[in-house]
């Protein structure tokens, strides 16, 4: 007669006394007992404070609790849900990425989603049609996508604006631009922005981790302190550098 309980949460059972000896400990231990949330959590936290779990393996840490690809189609449809609630009439308005218009950012997404795209085939890139940015968006981060999937493409070492780096690594930058730009755009555009808390909290490890020597005042900004009521996407942003819009700057 009806479902059995159901077992508490791990946090629930924590709370209830279970010896620290037999709680997982590091990011490593965490993700092996299926605990990914609380991983990534624990991830940013280190990276934030400097501090590292001990002992995790190159291929058991933080950077392979989410995958590229698996990060890439999360963002996706949040992404494209902010694209397609875009009007004409807001192409014009501005965002909090410097310089950068909401038509701007389209712009700059296309171009950089022809040209990465490219990179991952190891092809030279061509000169894509940003005539109608709302328009061609979709198409130009597909094929990004195809790309960034195709069989070897994370695998090997690519040409990036940031020297030479694994297809892997340069796939995690993408999702970092792509997560961040689509919060730029969503801010101007007055569009509520809610990415996955374990999609942000993996690329805001990753770029505590990689961001602070690529810091040029255009491309990453100085890290600027969030807010104490920031959310998740609002922490990552302020760390790249990202300042919230004032209504008399839209």
């Amino acid at each position: 007669m009806g479902r059995p309980p159901e077992a508490p949460p791990a946090s629930m059972v924590e709370d209830r006394g279970v010896p620290a000896v037999d709680r997982p400990q590091t990011v490593s231990q965490l993700i092996q007992t299926g605990r990914d949330h609380e991983a990534a959590q624990r991830g940013v936290r280190e990276a934030a404070s400097g501090r590292q779990s001990p002992t995790p393996a190159p291929d058991q840490g933080l950077e392979r609790l989410m995958d590229p690809l698996t990060q890439l189609g999360q963002l996706g449809p949040v992404l494209g849900g902010v694209v397609a609630g875009i009007t004409p009439d807001q192409l014009d308005r501005k965002t909090p990425c410097a310089d950068y218009t909401v038509r701007g950012v389209l712009e700059h997404m296309i171009k950089g989603a022809t040209a990465f795209a490219a990179t991952f085939r190891g092809e030279a890139a061509g000169a894509p049609d940003v005539s109608d940015p709302l328009g061609g968006f979709h198409p130009a981060l597909g094929d990004l996508g195809r790309a960034m999937a195709a069989p070897g493409a994370l695998e090997r070492t690519v040409a990036t604006p940031f020297g030479d780096l694994p297809g892997e690594t340069f796939a995690r930058f993408v999702v970092l631009d792509g997560l961040v730009h689509g919060w730029d755009m969503a801010t101007a555009t007055g569009q509520p922005y809610e990415p996955s808390e374990a999609l942000v909290a993996a690329v805001e490890a990753f770029a505590r981790q990689n961001l602070d020597p690529l810091r040029d005042g255009q491309a990453f900004a100085d890290a600027v302190e969030p807010a104490p009521d920031a959310s998740p996407i609002e922490r990552l942003t302020a760390y790249t550098g990202r300042r919230p819009l004032t209504e008399a700057a839209r």
